[in-house]
């Protein structure tokens, strides 16, 4: 199993969305997980990316997170408010 716990924010390292800042939001198999930054990849439809063509951060939207586990609802405001505010922290 690889380190990629939901909510984990993260790079990609390829595609389109290349130096694009993500949140994991869901872990697909061992291999895959589902991104979302409420911009170009909403939480209505995340992307399926592979987990070796992500740079993970040390660091985790803890408010994202907590509403994934507890199957509450993310909107992509919250999402975007998340990366925010790890942007200005780093």
């Amino acid at each position: 199993m690889v380190d990629m716990p939901i909510g984990r924010i993260v790079r990609s390292k390829a595609g389109r969305d290349k130096d694009r800042v993500f949140v994991v939001i869901a872990e697909v198999d061992d291999k895959h997980v589902l991104i979302a930054d409420g911009d170009l990849r909403k939480i209505e439809k995340p992307k399926k990316k592979k987990i070796i063509h992500l740079q993970k951060y040390n660091a985790v939207a803890e408010n994202v997170r907590e509403k994934l586990l507890n199957k509450k609802t993310v909107t992509n405001s919250d999402l975007i408010e998340a990366l925010k505010q790890y942007k200005e922290n780093n």
